[in-house]
């Protein structure tokens, strides 16, 4: 089919349904959704079979959906009404939830049902929640809704008249008054679920140490005490508040009515030092053993036998220079074990996706803290390529983007959840150069032509995706929680494979040979040199992409490498089919 997206970014649940649909062989064009005409206009030039919006904020104009077949999907179960679906959910700690495919009509989210899947809830964040079981979901209802597409006997169902004669049940936004913590009387997990039902957006407001903020990644503490309300402990630029029964740890803040310094940043940087003074760092050894929900822990290693982890939970996916420098050491640590196999995990959602943006644009100079933080990258993804005494694994669980895939490809087998999308570019970022030694780890792994393909394409890839492109290796067949034992099992397996000694020292030989060939000092020379004009150079391409895409500047377009209907010339425009969906 030919599909049109309708949606308001293309974010992680857009790209993870344009990439499956795709593979199921339709065509997808996106259109942003600005305004009503833009709409209007972009169904006029592609002439869609179907639209479908996965992330809208208004209603989509009368004049689409009367005379093309729309669908919703919708992060509620079948009869959920409004714009804060998931922010109920966790409010209200719902045991399940769902997501619903329905069509456009005149009242909003009340359309006519064509599938719906229900999960179970996870104790997690909102942004957790949707980019993981929300998106596996839309997934799941989106094939089912287009598999009774092809059914004639299948009717789409109504919902059913309230006695006032409304449809399902309206809940509308979240007021500022219904987002509100009282530390002295709620106890830790109101606190939690407060915080992660506000998550991403708008985040909790409360004021800390005599500053307005909005709250963001809240974990629990199950060791610490203190007066309820007091911060009593900072880790990794994380504070530690005391609750009536416990604690918890706050990861991250955005200051109120800062102007420009309005960024969501690691809170002991928006608190700063000064007010903290009195509070006492608890830092946390990687390598200690932590029970899930005992602490926060930022990086944790550990080793199982012959096989060695690294798990790096950074918020976004983001990685800071402080952050990159951490992390090698700790990898130097988990190099110094026995370990035969070692294991890159990332985080839970999210693999890595490169430099911190937040971090840079709050700095003084941003085009110094631009260089810091991906020199720290080269150099923990050097340490990774100079690992040549065992096999290294990256083993993706989440989402990774630009320097965070080829911090992946330094590794010797990539393995990966089969719900992870990939960004493997840099040019969405202000036609970044990119660096973390990409130009000798991609073409090593697809040669030289398909490299420059991969890096000319702007577009998402999926997993099968990535796997068919060469920058994945394999693909589990379950996701979520499973995705774990899957890879401890076959990271068990291959440390015990009597072939490894021969394929470490086969590893080895090659590594010696491309460094006589080329060193990996000059690739990342050359790239430097190419990301010095991006950081310093007079085309500011790259600082004014990073500003909007930190502070949320609304598309003003669609970008033309999303919207294949604008590429289109009037000649070429394929013809129009089931028109009518009613």
């Amino acid at each position: 089919m030919r599909i049109l997206f309708l949606t308001h970014s293309f974010n992680s649940l857009s790209q993870r349904l344009f990439v499956e649909l795709r593979r199921l062989g339709h065509e997808v064009s996106v259109e942003f959704d600005i305004n009503d005409d833009v709409t209007r206009e972009a169904v006029e030039l592609y002439r869609p079979q179907l639209v479908i919006a996965p992330f809208l904020k208004r209603a989509i104009p009368e004049s689409v959906w009367r005379n093309t077949r729309c669908w919703i999907v919708h992060p509620g179960p079948v009869g959920d009404r409004g714009p804060a679906a998931l922010d109920w959910a966790i409010e209200e700690a719902a045991s399940d939830w769902g997501v619903t495919v329905l069509q456009a009509d005149a009242e909003m989210d009340a359309g006519d049902v064509w599938a719906s899947v229900a999960f179970p809830m996870r104790a997690a964040t909102k942004s957790s929640l949707y980019r993981r079981e929300v998106t596996d979901a839309a997934v799941r209802a989106v094939r089912l809704a287009l598999e009774r597409l092809d059914d004639p006997a299948f009717r789409p169902l109504p919902l059913p008249r309230n006695a006032d004669g409304t449809r399902g049940r309206w809940r509308p936004a979240l007021k500022a008054s219904q987002r509100v913590i009282d530390w002295q009387r709620d106890d830790r997990d109101t606190i939690l679920r407060r915080i992660r039902a506000a998550d991403g957006f708008p985040g909790l407001r409360d004021q800390i140490l005599g500053l307005p903020v909005r709250l963001f990644g809240a974990w629990p503490e199950s060791r610490l005490r203190g007066d309820p309300g007091a911060v009593i402990a900072t880790r990794d630029g994380a504070i530690c508040r005391a609750t009536r029964d416990g604690a918890v740890w706050i990861t991250h803040l955005r200051p109120i009515g800062s102007g420009r310094q309005d960024l969501k940043l690691p809170a002991v940087q928006v608190l700063g030092r000064d007010r903290l003074a009195a509070v006492p760092e608890r830092p946390l050894d990687p390598f200690a053993a932590v029970a899930d929900g005992e602490t926060w822990q930022e990086i944790h290693a550990w080793t199982d036998g012959d096989v060695g982890y690294l798990a790096f939970e950074f918020h976004n996916g983001a990685m800071a220079a402080d952050q990159c420098i951490r992390l090698r050491e700790t990898w130097e640590r988990l190099r110094a074990t026995p370990a035969r196999v070692l294991v890159l995990l990332g985080g839970s959602d999210f693999w890595s996706n490169g430099i911190h943006l937040h971090r840079i644009e709050a700095a003084e100079q941003a085009a110094d803290a631009s260089w810091e933080n991906i020199e720290a990258m080269n150099d923990l993804t050097r340490a990774i390529i100079d690992t040549n005494d065992r096999l290294v694994v990256a083993a993706m669980r989440g989402n990774a983007g630009a320097g965070g895939v080829f911090l992946a490809l330094a590794a010797d087998e990539v393995w990966s959840a089969p719900g992870v999308v990939l960004n493997p570019h840099y040019k969405n970022m202000g036609n970044l150069f990119g660096s973390e030694y990409w130009t000798y780890l991609l073409p090593r792994r697809v040669g030289p032509d398909a490299a420059r393909a991969i890096m000319g394409n702007r577009l998402p890839l999926g997993a099968h995706e990535a796997r068919d492109a060469g920058l994945v290796d394999v693909v589990f067949d379950a996701g979520g929680a499973d995705v774990l034992g899957r890879v401890r099992l076959r990271a068990q397996d291959l440390a015990a494979s009597g072939e490894l000694p021969a394929r470490v020292q086969r590893k080895r030989a090659g590594r010696l040979r491309d460094e006589a060939e080329k060193p990996l000092a000059a690739y990342r020379d050359d790239e430097m040199q190419r990301m010095r004009l991006n950081f310093y150079g007079f085309d500011p391409s790259y600082h004014v992409a990073r500003y909007n895409f930190v502070h949320r500047v609304p598309q003003s377009r669609t970008p033309l490498h999303l919207a294949l209907h604008r590429r289109l010339g009037p000649a070429t425009r394929p013809p129009s089919h089931a028109r009518n969906p009613r």
